[in-house]
């Protein structure tokens, strides 16, 4: 992933990537690779709902603690097949068989403290919903305002842990999920659109700032 002009770190896999010269309207990540490209065009900063597709979020983001994100990309397929779609209540009933057999599956990340705080953690959500809640409720009532929100200058001004995250983290901890720090809590924000970080020189950004114009129609 490799463009000509100034180096910079790449959010999604603190990897070095280097810049488009000025007024180059490239990709803030992605560009040279169909899949990597694909994901941040049509899902990195987008909102995500859902109790399954919010717990795989969740899930890749610990996964990918440590590592690049293209590696837990191109091991999505089968991490969804292993995890039963992420299906809270079927991952919840995983027990230390389950645990032991993915520990042997050269197809996913083979981390037993990952893969056992995915199971956990679908116990959490099991358990939200004993109670009354949903995972959904709960992660989405930290989405900052995003009326005061603009899409960054740069990556040098896109946090790695915010307000926000931090409280996230704090409250997702005590209702028994784990792995999930401030930083990798706003590594998800970021994959399920609680905030969208995106450039302001990014095409997605351009898009996106151009459509909502036009839903707003002309001021006066």
């Amino acid at each position: 992933m490799r463009q000509s002009g100034a180096v910079t770190s790449d959010p999604r896999t603190d990897d070095k990537t280097v810049t488009p010269a000025v007024g180059a309207a490239l990709r803030c990540f992605g560009d040279g690779d169909p899949l990597y490209a694909a994901y941040h065009d049509d899902e990195w900063g987008v909102p995500v709902h859902g109790e399954a597709a919010l717990l795989e979020r969740i899930a890749l983001e610990g996964f990918q603690s440590g590592l690049s994100w293209i590696t837990v990309l191109r091991k999505r397929p089968a991490f969804r097949e292993v995890f039963e779609g992420f299906d809270p209540e079927k991952v919840a009933a995983f027990g230390p068989d389950d645990v032991e057999r993915l520990l042997v599956d050269a197809r996913i990340i083979r981390n037993r403290m990952k893969i056992e705080a995915t199971v956990d953690n679908a116990r959490a959500v099991v358990a939200l919903h004993d109670s009354g809640r949903t995972l959904d409720e709960l992660f989405w009532s930290f989405a900052p305002d995003a009326a005061v929100r603009e899409h960054p200058a740069a990556f040098a001004d896109v946090p790695g842990w915010t307000a926000e995250s931090k409280a996230m983290s704090k409250a997702m901890k005590q209702q028994g999920f784990r792995f999930i720090g401030p930083t990798t809590a706003y590594a998800a924000m970021q994959a399920c659109g609680l905030v969208d970080d995106h450039v302001a020189t990014c095409p997605v950004a351009i898009e996106r700032t151009r459509a909502i114009a036009v839903t707003q129609g002309p001021t006066t």
